[in-house]
């Protein structure tokens, strides 16, 4: 089922990267559940969008790793 897919059923997954406030870069380490490294990417997206009221373009995803 699709909402199977979008609940995050799956895999743990590390991303590292940054985002731009003002004239700064701010770096962030996340864990999250995901079925895959695009969802997880998306995911990611979205939430440092909605919590940071930051645009996609001023967020760079550096790596994406597999949790143990």
């Amino acid at each position: 089922m699709l909402s199977d897919f979008l609940r995050g059923d799956g895999m743990k997954y590390i991303v590292r990267g940054k985002f731009r406030v003002n004239k700064k870069w701010m770096k962030f380490t996340k864990e999250i559940d995901a079925p895959n490294e695009r969802v997880a990417k998306e995911w990611i997206y979205s939430l440092m969008g909605s919590r940071h009221k930051v645009k996609r373009n001023l967020i760079e995803i550096e790596e994406v790793l597999e949790a143990e």
